[in-house]
């Protein structure tokens, strides 16, 4: 098994290739959620995710639903600024789904809504209004490795 990052329509290319790199280094499946704000042959994107595109497990889909739908099983956590938990509050295990959503909007407010009991944050100070997306997805994902040993890696 695997972790999963869900990126649920990213609007900006280097973003998503430094995450696909971060999947690349840890083992992590990549989840691409439509509409995308670039196309997937972007030069940005490449460039970003440099050569460990052949190293990355992804799977794209045409909606959110999709993806839950897919993983019937599967253990959500909802990242968002808007979340009352930080992410290290949760015990995660092998398996679980990590869902980022658009740099400009985060995820839809009656999704944080209706997961209130699972919605993740990262602690900030001052009036900063977020971190960036890549950065978001690295903390939260060796967060998991971390909680489980770093399974696999070295």
């Amino acid at each position: 098994m695997a972790f999963h990052i869900v990126l649920v329509e990213p609007e900006i290319p280097a973003n998503t290739g430094n995450i696909s790199r971060t999947c690349a280094a840890t083992g992590a499946h990549l989840h691409l959620v439509r509409p995308l704000g670039f196309q997937t042959d972007d030069r940005t994107l490449k460039r970003a995710g440099l050569d460990y595109w052949h190293a990355v497990h992804i799977e794209y889909h045409d909606s959110f639903q999709e993806v839950l739908d897919s993983n019937p099983e599967g253990r959500f956590f909802y990242a968002s600024t808007r979340a009352k938990k930080v992410y290290s509050e949760f015990e995660y295990r092998d398996g679980d789904f990590f869902v980022f959503g658009k740099e400009t909007k985060g995820l839809p407010q009656e999704l944080i809504d209706a997961n209130l009991d699972t919605c993740i944050r990262m602690p900030m100070t001052g009036d900063v209004r977020s971190l960036n997306l890549s950065n978001s997805a690295a903390i939260v994902i060796y967060e998991a490795l971390r909680q489980n040993h770093f399974p696999s890696l070295h």
